[in-house]
């Protein structure tokens, strides 16, 4: 009797399950890391814009906060020449309003019947969510970052002063 070299089938579906197993007991947990890595990203684009919101206003004092997210980034034309529409204070990838699965937006508008304008809200919301992101977040000219567990989109200033802020 001769005898064969390899697996038998059994040994080979053994094996299978055996790394099925491990895949079910992995992926929940590398989606909830990514899910962690996104939101921890989320929240220092955020800060990075209120920097570059404070920064603007320092540069443009007759504009205040910047009217818009894109106006914070460079051109693509001439990527190094600041103004007041292409202020280069943040990446273009961050101006453009979608970064690490998160979408960002931030608005400069005028109170106290001045054309300046004094206030900004700033958001970043999940692209989907509990995929890319369980919570979205946003922050005004206080500069506290505040958190929506919901992940829905934080729609005003007003929703944003009663969210939690992180700690």
């Amino acid at each position: 009797m001769r005898r064969h070299k390899g697996f038998s089938l059994i040994e080979l579906l053994i094996v299978v399950a055996i790394i099925l197993i491990i895949a079910a007991i992995a992926i929940p947990s590398l989606l909830r890391a990514r899910i962690a890595a996104n939101e921890s990203s989320a929240v220092g684009a955020l800060r990075t814009i209120n920097t570059a919101m404070n920064a603007y206003q320092a540069t443009y004092p007759t504009v205040g906060f910047a009217t818009a997210l894109s106006n914070l980034g460079p051109s693509a034309a001439n990527p190094c020449a600041a103004t007041s529409t292409t202020a280069c204070l943040i990446d273009n990838v961050l101006a453009a309003g979608t970064k690490s699965g998160y979408t960002f937006a931030a608005t400069g508008t005028a109170s106290g019947g001045t054309t300046i304008n004094s206030i900004y809200y700033a958001t970043a919301t999940p692209l989907m969510t509990n995929q890319t992101g369980g919570r979205s977040f946003c922050s005004y000219s206080d500069g506290v970052i505040r958190f929506d567990s919901s992940g829905n989109l934080i729609a005003s200033l007003n929703a944003c002063e009663g969210d939690s802020p992180i700690q």
